[in-house]
C-alpha cells in the first residue's frame, strides 16, 4: 500500500525505492556493532558539559559560523579556521558537500565495498552513483581507480580510509594517485577519515588551499561522543565557503559546540582510549585468526570476519542468541557470508570470543 495519502503528490521516484540507513538496535549485553567507542569520556569532560550547559544563553542563537569551535579544531590540525567546515555528524558534513557539488547530471565516485552513506547521500540529492571493486583483500587498485575516474569524471571521489567496513587503510601513494585523477578530471576527492586515528597515516598532509581534497572526521569514535552528533571538514577555503551556502542556518547549536570545545582539552585521556583500543585490536585480531574464520587486518576500531563453512546470518544470530550484537554484513554486496565485531572492552571482547568459540566447529 502507498505511503502517501490520496491526492497528495507523492515522493520522487528514486527516493521512494530507497531504503534507509540503519543499524539493528537489540538489547543485549555486549554490543560490538555500531564502532562506538567502548569507554565513556573522562569524567572531568562530563563536568565540563555541564558547565558549558549552566553558560548557554538558550532564547539566543547560536554563533552560526561556530567561530570557536573551528578555531579549535584548525589550531588541532595545523589550518585556518576558514579550511573547517563542522556540522551535525560527519554525514551531515558529507550530505552537505554533495548538496555543493553533486546534483542532477553529476556523479560520484565509490569503490566497493565501503560506506554505505556515500551511495546512499549522492542518491538522495539526485547525484548518479559510479562504481569500481576493490580486490579481494578490499584493497584499492589504483589502476581500477583511475580507469573509472578518467571514464566518468565524478564530480566527488569517495575515498574512505580507514575503510567500513573492511579496516583497510589506503597508501600514500594510493591517495597521492586519486588526487591527481580527481583534480585531472575536474573533480573533487573526498578522504573520510572517520576512524583515522587508528590509522598510521592521514591524507590531511596533503590539505593546503589549491588541492580539491576534502577531508573529513567525526567526534562519535575516538571522542567517544557518538552520542553527540559532531563532524567536521578539512579542505580549501574555497570548498569550505560552498558548503557554507548549503546548510541549514543555525545548523550547529550552542551546546554542541560547548561540548565539541571542552573535549579539546582532552587530547592526551583520548589518544590513550585509542592506544588501549589498538593494542585490542590486535589482540582480538590474533585470537580469531586462530579459530575457523577468516579475518582481515584492520587499521581502525573494527574487524571484518567471515565464518568458515557456515551461515553467516546463522552465526550472527547465535551470537545475537548469546547476547553479543555484532554487525551482519554477510547480505550486503561483495561481503557473502561475513560480520564485523567492534573493538569492545576486554571483557567484552573476551565475552564475543567465548561466544564464537561455542558457535564455530
Amino acid at each position: 500500500m502507498s505511503s502517501t495519502a490520496s491526492g497528495v503528490v507523492p515522493p520522487r521516484d528514486d527516493i521512494a525505492l530507497m531504503a534507509g540507513y540503519h543499524s539493528p538496535q537489540i538489547d543485549v549485553e555486549v554490543r560490538l556493532n555500531t564502532n562506538e567507542s567502548p569507554l565513556p569520556p573522562p569524567a572531568a569532560f562530563s563536568e565540563a558539559v555541564a558547565a558549558a550547559a549552566a553558560s548557554v544563553e538558550w532564547n539566543r542563537y547560536p554563533d552560526r559560523r561556530a567561530t570557536e569551535l573551528r578555531s579549535r579544531i584548525a589550531a588541532r590540525h595545523g589550518v585556518v579556521p576558514d579550511q573547517v567546515f563542522a556540522a551535525n555528524g560527519s554525514n551531515e558534513v558529507l550530505q552537505c558537500l554533495l548538496l555543493a557539488y553533486g546534483g542532477a547530471d553529476r556523479s560520484a565516485a565509490v569503490f566497493e565495498p565501503s560506506y554505505a552513506l556515500h551511495p546512499h547521500l549522492a542518491r538522495v540529492t539526485g547525484t548518479a552513483v559510479v562504481e569500481a571493486e576493490r580486490d579481494r583483500d578490499f584493497d584499492l587498485d589504483p589502476e581500477v581507480a583511475v580507469a573509472l575516474i578518467d571514464s566518468t569524471r565524478p564530480a566527488v571521489t569517495f575515498l574512505c580510509s580507514p575503510n567500513n567496513p573492511s579496516g583497510t587503510v589506503s597508501s600514500r601513494s594510493v591517495m597521492e594517485t586519486l588526487l591527481s585523477a580527481a583534480g585531472s578530471a575536474g573533480g573533487l576527492l573526498c578522504v573520510d577519515e572517520a576512524y583515522a586515528e587508528f590509522a598510521p597515516h592521514s591524507a590531511l598532509d596533503f590539505i593546503d588551499d589549491e588541492t580539491p581534497l576534502a577531508v573529513t572526521r567525526t567526534y562519535s569514535k575516538t571522542w567517544a561522543m557518538a552520542g553527540a552528533r559532531l563532524g567536521y571538514l578539512i579542505g580549501p577555503r574555497w570548498l569550505v565557503a560552498e558548503l557554507e551556502k548549503v546548510a541549514l542556518p543555525y545548523h550547529l547549536d550552542a551546546l554542541k559546540q560547548a561540548v565539541g570545545i571542552a573535549a579539546l582539552d582532552y587530547v592526551d585521556e583520548m589518544q590513550a582510549r585509542v592506544d588501549a583500543i589498538v593494542a585490542e585490536r590486535e589482540r582480538l585480531t590474533a585470537a580469531m585468526a586462530e579459530t575457523a574464520v577468516q579475518v582481515w587486518p584492520s587499521g581502525s576500531n573494527f574487524v571484518l570476519f567471515r565464518p568458515l563453512g557456515l551461515d553467516g546470518t546463522q552465526v550472527w544470530q547465535q551470537l545475537v542468541d548469546r547476547s553479543v550484537l555484532v554487525r551482519n554484513c554477510s547480505s550486503w554486496p561483495r561481503l557473502n557470508g561475513c560480520l564485523r565485531v567492534t573493538v569492545g572492552t576486554r571483557p567484552e571482547n573476551d565475552r564475543f570470543l567465548a561466544a564464537l568459540a561455542g558457535i564455530l566447529p
